[in-house]
């Protein structure tokens, strides 16, 4: 927590140093099963919350029921093209019943700290055909509920593209050392995400998400396969709020997510 503090500040420093060049339009990395191409604006911070978060995963041996609360984001704006995160949720709660047995184990815990830098390579206010790329490391702050018990990494691809009338397109890449399930070592994941965003409403937008990780854990190899809808109501210029739904497309997936976040721009 002392390295995530110390580099949340230093971002802090070197952003509240900068000026904004423009005023950009919204533009949050929630909701959603990928990651926009925009960045914030110099100088501008962005926190973004997930208010609740619940997964549930059933197979023929056990339910497992996983609730989170305060998944926290931070953005700040560094450069014209270039912005800084920072990430950790506050609380997680897992249950597990043994349909054979009937037993039942919980535990509660916090989560890892997440950090990141998006560098925009073009277009960073989202506009037009846009395109980051966003290296990324995960630190064993978390307990045993909802942290992986080890350091993580990867490196995302995101793109966007306006194809006019409210519609606009979303493509990301995904390669990752992603923690081994035994909480000791890493191993490769990869996959993508693609997603068709239309507006609904004035204020009201939508995404139509599709995904697929191949996650290669020495424990058992897999690939899991998500589809998403995602809402979001943008009351002002500088604050959302969103929900969406993620159902699980194969026996490797979560069977089902449901989440409420909300976004605010300073």
């Amino acid at each position: 927590m002392c390295l995530a503090s110390a580099v949340l500040l230093a971002a802090l420093a070197i952003g509240s140093g900068a000026r904004a060049q423009e005023e950009r339009e919204f533009c949050a990395d929630r909701p959603g099963i990928g990651t926009p191409a925009c960045t914030m604006a110099p100088g501008r911070v962005q926190v973004e919350l997930g208010l609740g978060d619940w997964t549930r995963e059933k197979d023929a041996a056990a339910r497992t029921d996983s609730v989170e609360l305060g998944e926290a984001l931070v953005r700040v704006g560094v450069t014209g093209s270039m912005e800084a995160q920072i990430g950790w949720t506050a609380f997680g709660h897992v249950r597990e019943k043994d349909r054979i047995t009937g037993a039942v184990t919980k535990d509660s815990g916090v989560g890892d700290v997440t950090l990141a830098i998006r560098q925009n390579l073009r277009n960073p206010d989202g506009s037009g055909f846009s395109v980051a790329v966003m290296p990324y490391v995960t630190l064993p702050g978390g307990g045993r509920a909802i942290g992986a018990g080890d350091w993580g990494a990867g490196l995302l691809l995101p793109m966007s593209f306006d194809l006019g009338s409210g519609l606009s397109l979303e493509v990301m890449g995904e390669m990752d050392a992603a923690v081994d399930e035994d909480r000791d070592g890493r191993h490769p994941a990869y996959g993508g995400v693609l997603g068709l965003g239309f507006d609904v409403g004035e204020a009201v937008s939508a995404m139509v998400e599709a995904s697929v990780l191949r996650d290669e854990d020495p424990a058992g190899h897999a690939t899991e396969a998500l589809a998403g809808l995602s809402l979001t109501w943008q009351p002002s210029d500088a604050m959302q709020i969103d929900i969406g739904l993620n159902a699980g497309l194969n026996r490797d997936s979560p069977d089902s997510e449901v989440y409420l976040g909300i976004s605010r721009r300073f």
